[in-house]
């Protein structure tokens, strides 16, 4: 997805659905397929995201002088916040086509989001080279970082990009000079193409990305959305609940019944820290045994059966454990 081709099929196939009644029954092949893939649950990050970014692009469509507002979406691995980018960058491109729609017979020339991620030890000349490979902005050897950047933001403006997505921010380290400079570049950008630039990355506020006169620019500009673990509880609301519900809700298993996995919603909760990316992979994977073994069914021996990522274990472990196990 970090090229254009790959954004817009990415954006425009309708997503997956769950199966409704009356539908055909598909084939073991199909529902493997399904389980594997999954829908993408609406979750209250990319509920509060959608809204900070709407709100945002509208903020900053008239800005002429300075760099528009940004948003840094932070939290740990596994916490959803990539679904989220992508989901919301998503919905921004549906919404742009069906008010800007094609002529006749012809296809969209305007490209309203970018998505790019951040490479590893990322310098200003690579971070320059992956937003032109986005749009298949020719770069050359010869080319210097002064050249690329000046041809990406030409071509940005042409296209009408206006939103930026860019994930593993986490990767930027200001404190050398390659990540100084990579980072100087991003502020380049931000003030010479004229879209909403939105970050994605583990822990933001614990990396290096926020220190120094470099970081407060970014600081100073950037507001930060957390997007954590679901609490089991808010308030009188049960979001982890809800989310294992509507997970539920989406199986595609013939003999699985209704609101089992909502009774052991505090058990998955344990078992995932309430990490919603550790939470779908147990469910698709539990799904996908089921399917193989033709239990058709998904219980809490079956969960208990399946090992989770190492992040998910370690944070489930009871904490004697964890203490006995560092001392």
């Amino acid at each position: 997805m970090t090229t254009w081709q790959g954004w817009q099929h990415f954006a425009t196939t309708p997503p997956l659905t769950p199966p409704r009644p009356g539908d055909v029954p598909r084939s073991t092949e199909e529902r493997l397929a399904y389980h594997s893939a999954f829908v993408t649950v609406r979750t209250p990050a990319i509920d509060t995201l959608a809204t900070h970014v709407r709100t945002l692009m509208l903020l900053g469509r008239h800005q002429q002088t300075t760099a528009r507002p940004s948003l840094i979406v932070t939290g740990p691995a596994a916490a959803g916040k990539t679904t989220a980018l992508l989901e919301v960058g998503r919905t921004c491109h549906l919404a742009h086509n069906r008010k800007n729609p094609a002529p006749p017979g012809r296809t969209h020339q305007q490209v309203p989001v970018a998505y790019l991620l951040v490479p590893p030890g990322a310098t200003a000349k690579t971070l320059a080279i992956e937003f032109a490979r986005y749009l298949g902005i020719p770069v050359t050897t010869r080319m210097t970082q002064a050249q690329i950047t000046s041809a990406v933001c030409h071509t940005y403006t042409q296209a009408g990009v206006r939103l930026v997505l860019i994930d593993e921010i986490h990767r930027l380290n200001p404190r050398t000079t390659t990540g100084a400079e990579a980072a100087d570049l991003l502020k380049d950008l931000t003030e010479r193409i004229r879209a909403t630039f939105v970050y994605a990355g583990i822990d933001v506020a614990d990396t290096p990305l926020f220190a120094g006169v470099r970081g407060a620019q970014l600081a100073g500009r950037a507001s930060l959305i957390t997007c954590g673990p679901l609490p089991a509880r808010h308030g009188t609301r049960r979001p982890f609940t809800d989310l294992v519900t509507d997970m539920e809700a989406a199986l595609d298993l013939t003999q699985h019944t209704p609101g089992t996995l909502p009774r052991h919603a505090s058990y998955l909760h344990q078992r995932t820290a309430g990490r919603i990316g550790s939470l779908a992979r147990l469910i698709r994977q539990a799904a996908i045994t089921a399917i193989c073994d033709g239990t058709e069914r998904i219980t809490k021996k079956a969960l208990d059966a399946i090992q989770l990522d190492h992040l998910a274990e370690e944070a489930s472990r009871p904490r004697s454990r964890q203490t006995a196990r560092t001392a």
